[in-house]
């Protein structure tokens, strides 16, 4: 067969473009803007580490490290790696922990989802561990409370897992941005949750099948560890090759979600500003990518900021900072100085890394 007519069948087997087909961001782990590795994790949920990976972590005592890691299969520098620190081996029936990736309802109309065309979810993921454990993969429909999980089984060696979900003709999808469908891999789970009969086709979700069955746990020792990588969520029946996506748009695609501007230099330039008075200005802080939502703003001390106007020296840190309005596309804040500002003259705001390191503004519009 020509490599024209290989590409053809491909895309016909795929019933999707060849490109911009993979509906999961950082799928190859690329991205971790909050931190490279976090120790402590499972008394919450929440991000800790890579963009758009969620930890859900309900009532377990097991404690675990997670990690950017460079020990992915050939063709992925990183992966995601959790590692056991702390472990639970007496599983209550409300316990649960899962990793997550949540989507928004406008990116996945083309499963036509609720629909006499609906199409299939296919997944494919490359996952190891440190032995044999049997893992459940699965999603949950947020919109219409239904769900589908299958089960895989890991051991030491990276493998490729391709699962197909298959169609769902009822429950059609918010076509608005929020979330609508998690992609779920269950490592942990109690009785509430594994008691009944895995439900590997779509439908109203039955909390004990939503991994049904399920005998391994994460954290049944502190030897245990898990890695994945080359995550992909697509339309058709077949897995086609991991769609690898520049670090840029990689980048860019988790920004929607989660931003954050810091300094590691003397002074960094984070805003236009506009004196008010001598103590106070006004800023505008565009962002690099228009977010999800407003934001939810975090500003690290107040006393690494200034502001400067023309004309005069820079006013010294700031005794206070805070949004007045979050939009979409920017904020609008005030900043307090002491004094040295002047009035009606343009400004800057600065970030001040020769007083903290780690000043930091994050920018937070998860799903």
């Amino acid at each position: 067969m020509s490599k024209a007519a290989e590409l053809a069948s491909l895309a016909s087997a795929s019933e999707t473009a060849l490109s911009n087909r993979n509906i999961v961001i950082n799928g190859a782990m690329q991205i971790s803007q909050r931190a490279t590795s976090v120790t402590g994790i499972g008394a919450s949920s929440g991000y800790f580490t890579l963009d758009r990976y969620n930890l859900l972590c309900d009532s377990t005592a097991g404690r675990l490290t997670m990690t950017q890691t460079a020990d992915g299969p050939s063709g992925f520098a990183n992966c995601l790696k959790l590692d056991c620190t702390t472990a639970d081996t007496s599983i209550a029936a409300a316990e649960r922990f899962a990793i997550r990736q949540s989507f928004e309802g406008q990116d996945l109309q083309q499963f036509k989802k609720g629909t006499s065309d609906a199409e299939d979810f296919q997944v494919s993921f490359y996952a190891k561990a440190n032995g044999n454990f049997t893992y459940v993969c699965g999603f949950y429909d947020v919109d219409n409370n239904r769900t589908v999980s299958r089960t895989f089984a890991v051991t030491s060696s990276w493998q490729r897992f391709t699962i197909n979900f298959g169609k769902d003709t009822t429950g059609a999808f918010g076509d608005d941005n929020a979330s609508s469908l998690q992609l779920r891999w269950y490592l942990h789970a109690g009785s509430n949750y594994t008691g009944g009969t895995l439900q590997e086709e779509w439908g109203a979700v039955t909390n004990n099948e939503t991994a049904g069955g399920m005998t391994s746990s994460f954290f049944s020792s502190t030897d245990n560890t898990f890695f994945l990588t080359g995550v992909q969520l697509e339309v058709g029946t077949v897995a086609t090759p991991f769609e690898h996506r520049s670090f840029g748009q990689e980048l860019a695609l988790c920004q929607r979600y989660f931003e954050i501007h810091t300094t590691l230099v003397d002074f960094h330039m984070l805003a236009i500003a506009q004196a008010v008075s001598s103590t106070q200005a006004i800023f505008i802080m565009p962002f690099l990518v228009t977010k999800r939502t407003a934001p939810t703003v975090t500003f690290s001390a107040s006393g690494t900021f200034t502001a400067n106007t023309a004309g005069a020296s820079n006013a010294g840190a700031a005794t206070a900072i805070a949004v007045e309005t979050s939009e979409i596309d920017a904020i609008r804040g005030i900043l307090t100085v002491g004094s040295g500002l002047s009035a009606g003259n343009a400004s800057f705001l600065q970030m001040l890394g020769s007083q903290d390191s780690a000043a930091t503004v994050k920018l937070d519009s998860e799903l």
